[in-house]
C-alpha cells in the first residue's frame, strides 16, 4: 500500500526488516477522490506517484535505496476503452502496459529515475513494445518541447501582416472574407508578449535524448510473457538501444495451461531466430539477476543460484 509515502515507508520495513522480503510490489498509481465530480463525471483521479501528486514520494524512493528493494509495479488499467460489458478479451488486452506507461512516464518526467539512479524498478507482464513507444515518444516531445524549442511556438513571433497577406492572396474564399474584416487579430491569435512558456522537463534539469536511453536501461526492468513474439526488440531497438527484458512465467493464470509448457515457449525466441543465444541467456537470467544485483550485491547468498549469478562479469 502506498495511499501516502508515510504508509509506503512503515510497510515497506516490514516487509524486509521483519518478514525478510528481498523484493516489493507497489501500484502503478493511487486513486485519489476529487473534491467535486469533473466536467465529464469522474469523481477520482488517478496520483502516479512520480509527478502532480498529493505528496512527496521521494522519502519512499530513498528507503527502497537504503533497504536494497527494487520496487515492481504490477496494476490494472481497465477504463476509458476497456469498458466492454461484454468482453473480457476486449478489456483485457493492453491494460497493464497502459498501467505501466502511466507510472513509467512520471518517474521519468518527475525526474525519480534521474534523482535516484541506484533505484531499479520492474514493470512486470505487459512485454517490452510499449517501453520502447514511450522512449521515442519521450526523446521526440522533448526535442520538439523542451524550454528553448518552444520558442519557435511563441504567438509573439507570429507575423500577422504576412499571414494576412498569405491568406489573402493564397487562402480560400472564406479565409479571404475573414481577413478582409480584420478578424486576424486578437480574437483570432491571442497571445500574452510576456508569456512564460512551462519546461515540463524541468524535473530532469539539464538533459538530452542519450540521458532518456540511458534511464530506461540502466533503470527499467521489464517482465515478458514466454508467448510474447515481440520480446526479441528489446534487443533490436533503434540506434543499438537494449532494453532490460525479463522472463516472467505468469503461472498460475489462463495464458498458463500447464506450466511444464513456460520454458519449451520461451525457448521458441531461440528455435525461431527471434533471438540469439546470448540474447535469450540474458532473457531468461541474465537481465534479471544483474537487476537484483544492482540492488542488493548479497541478493543470491545462500541459494542454489549462487555459483550461476558468481559467474556474471
Amino acid at each position: 500500500p502506498l495511499h501516502t509515502p508515510e504508509e509506503g515507508i512503515e510497510e515497506l520495513r516490514y516487509a524486509v526488516e521483519t518478514l525478510g522480503a528481498k523484493v516489493v510490489q507497489i501500484p502503478s498509481y493511487v486513486s485519489r477522490p476529487l473534491p467535486e465530480p469533473s466536467r465529464t463525471g469522474e469523481t477520482t483521479r488517478f496520483d502516479v506517484l512520480g509527478m502532480d501528486s498529493d505528496h512527496d514520494y521521494d522519502p519512499f524512493w530513498a528507503e527502497c535505496v537504503r533497504l536494497g528493494v527494487a520496487p515492481g509495479f504490477h496494476s490494472t488499467a481497465r477504463w476509458g476503452s476497456r469498458r466492454s460489458s461484454s468482453s473480457y478479451v476486449y478489456n483485457h488486452i493492453g491494460h497493464f502496459a497502459t498501467a505501466n506507461e502511466m507510472i513509467c512516464k512520471a518517474l521519468v518526467l518527475g525526474g525519480v529515475a534521474k534523482r535516484f539512479p541506484a533505484l531499479r524498478f520492474s514493470f512486470l507482464e505487459a512485454g517490452v513494445v510499449w517501453a520502447i513507444t514511450l522512449l521515442r515518444d519521450l526523446i521526440g516531445h522533448w526535442e520538439k518541447r523542451n524550454l528553448a524549442a518552444l520558442e519557435n511556438c511563441r504567438p509573439a513571433s507570429l507575423d500577422r501582416d504576412l499571414l494576412a497577406k498569405l491568406f489573402a492572396d493564397y487562402g480560400y474564399e472564406a479565409m479571404r472574407a475573414h481577413v478582409g474584416m480584420g478578424e486576424l487579430g486578437e480574437r483570432t491569435f491571442p497571445h500574452d508578449e510576456h508569456l512564460t512558456p512551462v519546461d515540463e522537463f524541468a524535473a530532469l534539469g539539464e538533459t538530452s535524448p542519450g540521458e532518456f536511453i540511458e534511464m530506461f536501461e540502466r533503470s527499467f526492468l521489464f517482465g515478458c510473457e514466454a508467448d510474447d513474439a515481440l520480446t526479441k526488440m528489446a534487443f533490436r531497438g533503434l540506434d543499438g538501444v537494449r532494453l532490460r527484458a525479463a522472463l516472467g512465467s505468469d503461472i498460475g493464470h489462463f495464458d498458463v495451461a500447464d506450466m511444464l509448457d513456460v520454458l519449451p515457449e520461451a525457448y521458441e525466441n531461440l528455435a525461431h531466430g527471434w533471438m540469439t543465444e546470448p540474447e535469450f541467456a540474458a532473457f531468461t537470467f541474465e537481465n534479471p539477476a544483474r537487476f537484483l544485483l544492482d540492488m542488493n550485491p548479497h541478493f543470491f547468498e545462500g541459494t542454489s543460484v549462487e555459483p550461476f549469478v558468481s559467474r556474471l562479469a
